[in-house]
This record gives C-alpha cells, structure tokens and sequence, in this order.
C-alpha cells in the first residue's frame, strides 16, 4: 500500500501530457539529462530552462505548474511545459530549492 499524493500526481500527470504533445525529435528535446525536464519561463519572452524532476515534489513548484494548467491548459505554446512567471522569480525559485 503506497502513500498518495495528490499534488505530486496532478503534476506528473501535466508534465506526462506536456512531454506526449513535445515534438521529442528536435534538439531541444535530446539535450535533456536523465531526471530533469526542461521548462519555459517568461510573461512575454520565454526562455528555456532545464530543471531537475525533483522540483515536482516541492509544494512552490507545483504551485507554478497549477498556474501554467490554469493559464495554458494543456496547449502549451512553445510546445513543451510553459510557466507563467517573471523569469527572475523563478530562478529564485529554483536557487532556493536548490538549498534544500
């Protein structure tokens, strides 16, 4: 019997979807190391960013990917996951779960 874990399985069921409409035969898509996933952060201009799986456990990175499901859906323009935020708030972000 296993634990369940509602927030981390909303987010591996919108990384899933994200990853299955990805075209997974460009480049973009070949530079990704094991365990991590690359995401595109920007309000206006996105840029990409290639993160460990590891944040999907972290309750403020599933707090960005309940944005990008509210803002996008599942039709994510760049054709990967897409999050809604100021770039510099996510690297901050990021630099902070990096810590722990």
């Amino acid at each position: 019997m296993g634990i369940r874990l509602p927030g981390i399985t909303h987010a591996k069921m919108i990384l899933r979807h994200s990853l299955l409409t990805a075209n997974h035969t460009t480049s973009a898509t070949i530079d990704v190391p094991k365990g991590h996933l690359a995401v595109y952060v920007g309000a206006t201009q996105k840029k990409r960013f290639v993160v460990p799986i590891s944040y999907l456990n972290h309750p403020s990175f599933q707090k960005l990917l309940n944005r990008a499901e509210e803002e996008f859906g599942f039709d994510h323009p760049m054709g990967g996951l897409t999050i809604p935020c100021e770039e510099e708030a996510f690297i901050d972000l990021t630099s902070s779960l990096n810590g722990s």
